[in-house]
């Protein structure tokens, strides 16, 4: 049995983008899963999250193998929430450069409160219109 990579770092490369067959009709893609985690940077306990990736692709869309790699890599990386969104945003935005995308986390309970942190991205072109 093949040792499964350890990751202690956010690593971005693994994102594969593949090409839109259907560039210029915009459709919605709709990417959730409930088992992402990440460490929190002060207690280094493990932080549960549903996660929810919605884009209209411009001419690419994410392979999804490289994108459940991707978010295995924040599984060992001390985070605060606010961060991990902006962050997996950041990096589709790079590898995908869709229309627009939104990144949603539901954090789980931890001492009576849950978190939810979304953001959101809109190309220029898609601005000026």
């Amino acid at each position: 049995m093949k040792n499964m990579p350890v990751f202690d770092k956010v690593t971005p490369s693994l994102l594969e983008a593949m090409p839109y067959q259907y560039a210029g009709k915009d459709i919605n893609v709709c990417i959730e899963t409930e088992e992402f985690t990440c460490l929190c940077p002060w207690t280094g306990l493990p932080d549960y999250a549903y996660l929810v990736i919605n884009y209209v692709p411009a001419k690419t869309v994410v392979e999804l193998k490289s994108l459940k790699m991707y978010l295995q890599t924040f599984r060992m990386v001390g985070m605060v929430h606010e961060s991990v969104v902006n962050r997996i945003m950041d990096d589709l935005v790079k590898a995908v450069k869709p229309k627009n995308m939104s990144v949603e986390l539901e954090f789980g309970i931890r001492g009576g409160i849950t978190t939810t942190v979304s953001a959101e991205y809109h190309s220029k072109k898609m601005k000026g219109k």
